[in-house]
Order: structure tokens, then C-alpha cells, then sequence
């Protein structure tokens, strides 16, 4: 077997991207008063990014671990990274206390920074750990079929799709999205050319002239 999880690692990445861009957004504007429009959009943009992690990784308790667990035995060990997603729980809860404060005063508080930039160290070492560990053993043990079967499952859990797929095209290379293309014909290439413009405007009210 050699399956390659794109679709894990895309999450990943766009993840990451979010986090270092968010938790130096709020550096950025700690203790300054914000436009009550761009402070409602910069708060919705950071509670619909702890749903996002939060689907991501519950969907890995519930449906990937299980898989690796059957197909791996006793050359995976889960343990520590359960773990790791038992504390993210708290985090997130802090952060979307942030984001709330922030929708309705209008101003970046010190704490709401803080809690990010430690959510931001804490899912860069996570994500780090378990593409060292759990990639390589995806591509070693769970087959093509039952990795689709994977996918297909943590779909039906319900992510916000018109978040999850402009994030997710931002971060893909040239490469990945004609691949794209090619497995999902038309209308995954206008999925490409047409979802992230909405997206984009969303971004540029949240993030400013940076992206």
C-alpha cells in the first residue's frame, strides 16, 4: 500500500495557515478599537476556525483512529494524540469566549491574542507529531478503498463547506488542484474557480490588505 491522505494534509496545512495569520492579527490589534464591521467578521471568521478544528479533530477520533487502530495493531499507538485533542477542548472554549467578547465590544482583548498564539504552538507541534507518526503508517496499512471509505465518512459529519473548501484550495499546489480536476471533472473545476470568490472578500474584510 502506499495511499497518500492529501486530503489530511491540505487540513493540515490550511490550518496552520490560519492559525499563524489569526494569531498575529490579534497581536496586531490588541487593545485597539476596532470597526464594528470588520470586528464582527474577524470574530465569526475565528468561531467558524474552532468549528473547523474541532470537526477536524473529532472526526479523526471517531472515525479515522478506529481504522488505523484495526488495520495498524500493534504498530500504532494512539494515546498521546488523543490526548493532545482532549486539551484542545479547553483552548478552543477560551478562544471562541474571545471571539464573543470581541463581536460585541468591538476590541481585540490581550487574552484573546494570548489564547491564540498558544493554540497556534499547540496544533504546530500536534500536527507536527502526528505527520511524523500517522502518515507513513495511513500509507503502509489502510488501503485505497477503505481511506476513501475514511474520507467519505468525515464528510458526512457536516463541515461547513464554504469554509472548509477556499481554505483548502488557497494552500493546494498547482499540481494538486489539476489533480483535482482531473478525478472530479466539471464540477469540481468550477467548485475551483467559483467558491473561493466569495471567500476572498470575506478574507479581505477579516485580514485587511495581508492574506
Amino acid at each position: 500500500m502506499n495511499n497518500e491522505p492529501t486530503g489530511l494534509l491540505l487540513a493540515h496545512r490550511a490550518m496552520l495557515r490560519d492559525l499563524d495569520r489569526l494569531a498575529e492579527l490579534t497581536k496586531s490589534l490588541t487593545a485597539t478599537k476596532t470597526d464594528r464591521k470588520r470586528a464582527v467578521a474577524i470574530a465569526d471568521y475565528i468561531t467558524d476556525f474552532c468549528d473547523s478544528i474541532h470537526h477536524h479533530h473529532s472526526a479523526e477520533d471517531d472515525v479515522l483512529w478506529p481504522v488505523l487502530e484495526r488495520a495498524a495493531g500493534a504498530h500504532v499507538d494512539l494515546t498521546e494524540l488523543t490526548d493532545d485533542h482532549a486539551v484542545l477542548d479547553p483552548k478552543l472554549s477560551r478562544v471562541r469566549e474571545g471571539a464573543a467578547a470581541l463581536k460585541s465590544g468591538h476590541t481585540v482583548s490581550p487574552e484573546l491574542a494570548a489564547d491564540l498564539a498558544d493554540l497556534r504552538d499547540t496544533l504546530h507541534e500536534h500536527i507536527a507529531d502526528e505527520e511524523r507518526t500517522i502518515v507513513p503508517l495511513i500509507k503502509q496499512y489502510v488501503s485505497d478503498d477503505e481511506w476513501n471509505r475514511v474520507e467519505a465518512a468525515i464528510r458526512k459529519r457536516g463541515a461547513k463547506m464554504s469554509f472548509e473548501v477556499p481554505r483548502i484550495l488557497a494552500v493546494s499546489t498547482g499540481d494538486e488542484l489539476a489533480e483535482a480536476r482531473r478525478e472530479g471533472g466539471l464540477p469540481v473545476a468550477l467548485m475551483i474557480k467559483l467558491m473561493p470568490l466569495p471567500f476572498r472578500r470575506r478574507e479581505s474584510l477579516v485580514f485587511g490588505g495581508s492574506r
